[in-house]
């Protein structure tokens, strides 16, 4: 009896042990349920999306589409080589733009004025054009170019494109840099480099896979924008003679069409889709290799 009497209070604090240990498995296992759950919720709209896109839009495409115009209303055919060409144009002089200028933003922030009063307001102010409306982008272009030209153009387009893309590059490219061990910059330093060397031949190409994924990012949302370019763009059933003149998007064109009365119509806008969605795909797809291979 003594000797059961002391085996009892050292078992006591096992059995608690044990059903804490079960406690915290079931309450791990039910997360983990909760994480795969929420997981599968966030893809299946993408999937479904997706999908009917390529169910639609590849069931009806032809390369054809890639260089004709698109057609009038009542008509069979047509294409969206215009809009193909000029979303790439719009987006290209918004990368030109947004680039440079959100990259030397970003190694001004982490190389130079670390932690002062004026990083943090950029820091702020990037972080809120970030969530800034597109269309407040298109109308602010508008009011600076367009009313001054008295024309919308493919620049017009570019520029607001620009202004999406630029908070995108500014965060991303910090946050690239900021990933940089410090003992990287100190040697380059200590070997007798001057900040601007470092930055050039340390700093940045170790941060390159990052900041190539930010602006590739940033150009994902360019080419699917419609409300700015509405506003600077505006839309051209011709093929683009000059940046100075409208131009046509993939993204105004599936708007039109998707609400237009003819099928044919509807039936290339779905299309159109598809090819935007491949054209991005794709682009990711090579920065993705561009990466792996550095």
């Amino acid at each position: 009896m003594p000797e059961t009497a002391e085996i009892a209070p050292a078992a006591a604090p096992k059995m608690d042990l044990t059903r804490k240990l079960r406690w915290r498995s079931v309450f791990s296992n039910s997360l983990d349920a909760l994480v795969a759950i929420m997981t599968c919720a966030a893809i299946v709209p993408l999937i479904s999306v997706l999908y009917m896109v390529l169910a639609r839009g590849a069931v009806h495409f032809n390369l054809n589409m890639l260089w004709t115009l698109p057609p009038a209303m009542g008509m069979t055919g047509g294409g969206f080589g215009n809009a193909l060409i000029g979303t790439l144009i719009m987006v290209g002089i918004g990368t030109l733009v947004a680039v440079p200028v959100g990259v030397m933003t970003a190694i001004f922030l982490t190389e130079y004025s670390r932690g002062s009063r004026s990083a943090r307001i950029i820091r702020f102010t990037a972080k809120i054009l970030s969530g800034l409306p597109s269309i407040l982008a298109g109308v602010f272009i508008y009011g600076v170019v367009v009313l001054t030209f008295k024309d919308p153009s493919a620049i017009a387009g570019g520029l607001a494109l620009s202004i999406l893309m630029m908070p995108i590059v500014i965060l991303a490219t910090e946050e690239a840099l900021l990933r940089v061990p410090r003992f990287l910059r100190e040697g380059s330093l200590a070997l007798g480099a001057n900040p601007t060397q470092t930055v050039l031949h340390i700093t940045l190409p170790t941060a390159g896979p990052a900041i190539l994924t930010g602006v590739m990012l940033a150009i994902a949302r360019a080419s699917g924008e419609t409300a700015p370019i509405v506003f600077t763009a505006m839309f051209s059933s011709f093929w683009l003679r000059s940046i100075n003149e409208p131009a046509a998007s993939m993204a105004v064109l599936i708007y039109r069409n998707a609400t237009a009365s003819d099928d044919n119509l509807i039936s290339l806008a779905w299309s159109a889709s598809f090819i935007l969605i491949l054209v991005v795909l794709v682009t990711n797809i090579i920065s993705h290799f561009v990466v792996k291979a550095r």
